[in-house]
């Protein structure tokens, strides 16, 4: 690992870490909170998805379904109104809403087809950000002059790598630059992650096996038809087999490439200063 013992890491004047989780468990709490204490550069990939490699998917989109009203037709064509989205890193809908769901159009859902289309683009968009985070630790210092370097990943992570694999060429990048460490949920965490889920569904990235395994039962199990499917009961009946699914994915990352902290620890952090005792006694147990 990029720091070998606890005192290797609170003695370093460049810390570089990387978490990853699923959402929900405090990833993007202690990074906004490292990055407020004034000496933290804050790398959403998310962010950098939804502005540098899906930014254009995204707005094209967008004024696709502005085409088909007249009015705002004739406006696009003539250039005289614009479209864009606005991502944040507090909203990050637009990249959601372009994800989407599949099933009954009348619902907005999508054909599976565009649906699995559109997942693609967002696996290619996530590896090329998560690969651009060397860059980033290196902007961050030679152009603003961060020190410290902090990598919020996204939840879809965990997909997209061999974790067993110790020449996986993602692992491995971000291994010799960043301090790899997973918020991990118990119990009660997973159920509540659940029940919000239920409350609000919103789109996600699966691995393409994973879906259309999931996607083959479910249309199976309740003899529908594509378009017949209830695209917010689909990716609710989704969710809870993706956390299944992520777990142990995440725990041989964390096993075989970096640290485990546990998210109620996570949560308790207000603090730069907890939060490197805590990474300090999590490397001094590993």
């Amino acid at each position: 690992m990029l720091y070998s013992s606890a005192d290797d890491w609170l003695r370093a004047p460049r810390k570089r870490v990387l978490f990853f989780a699923m959402s929900g468990l405090g990833k993007t709490h202690v990074s906004n909170m490292l990055r407020a204490a004034g000496d933290w550069f804050h790398y959403s990939i998310d962010y950098r998805i939804g502005t540098r490699y899906m930014g254009e998917y995204i707005t094209d989109n967008a004024k696709a379904h502005a085409m088909q009203v007249p009015f705002l037709r004739d406006l696009l064509l003539s250039d005289s109104i614009y479209i864009g989205s606005n991502i944040t890193f507090e909203n990050l809908t637009p990249v959601s809403t372009y994800l989407g769901k599949p099933g009954d159009p009348a619902k907005g859902g999508l054909p599976y087809a565009e649906y699995t289309r559109r997942q693609a683009q967002f696996r290619m968009a996530e590896i090329h950000a998560l690969l651009d985070t060397a860059y980033f630790i290196d902007r961050a210092e030679r152009l603003y002059g961060y020190p410290h370097f902090v990598c919020d990943t996204g939840g879809s992570i965990c997909e997209w790598v061999d974790p067993d694999d110790p020449d996986d060429p993602l692992m491995a990048e971000l291994s010799n630059n960043t301090l790899m460490v997973w918020i991990k949920g118990d119990d009660a965490h997973t159920a509540e992650l659940i029940r919000r889920f239920d409350r609000a569904p919103k789109p996600m990235s699966y691995q393409p096996e994973f879906l259309d395994r999931v996607w083959t039962e479910y249309l199976n199990q309740n003899k529908l038809e594509e378009g017949e499917v209830d695209p917010d009961a689909f990716i609710r009946w989704t969710y809870a087999q993706a956390l299944a699914h992520r777990q142990p994915r995440y725990e041989k990352m964390a096993r075989n490439w970096g640290l485990t902290v546990s998210a109620d620890d996570v949560a308790r952090i207000t603090t730069t200063e907890e939060f490197d005792t805590l990474i300090a006694d999590t490397l001094a147990g590993h």
